[in-house]
């Protein structure tokens, strides 16, 4: 058994198996999932778990280039928002604004859509895998 990072099994075989450029979506309860992607539902309860805790554990093993949210975070999902920009800065990662149709049309290619319990409206991100080299 895993003693750290993501112990979902779902969800680690996932980042273990991402390739450069390959898209991660992590969203919020309401965030529509196209049939044709995979969802892995980490909701357990209205709240529970947020983005954010996801979110931590993800970015402690994946290697990432770009970080995409809906301009609409800004204003509606600020701590998010601050996060990421802040995470990108400090990695240096580009991150990229788009509508949120944008992010939901971008969804529909992704290797996957975490599903969180966060109800924070316009809280989704997605990941886009880099190469350690």
């Amino acid at each position: 058994m895993k003693q750290t990072g993501v112990l979902n099994a779902e969800l680690s075989k996932l980042i273990a198996t991402l390739g450069h450029g390959d898209m991660l979506v992590i969203g919020d309860a309401g965030l529509p999932v196209p049939p044709s992607v995979p969802c892995i539902d980490l909701a357990v309860s209205l709240g529970v778990p947020t983005l954010r805790q996801v979110l931590d554990a993800v970015l402690q093993e994946i290697c990432l280039e770009k970080i995409t949210l809906a301009e609409e975070t800004e204003k509606r999902s600020p701590d998010l928002w601050r996060f990421a920009r802040d995470h990108a800065e400090n990695k240096q990662i580009q991150t990229d604004k788009v509508t949120h149709e944008t992010l939901k049309q971008l969804s529909q290619t992704s290797r996957a859509v975490v599903r969180t319990g966060d109800i924070t409206p316009y809280t989704n991100i997605i990941l886009h895998s880099g190469v350690p080299f």
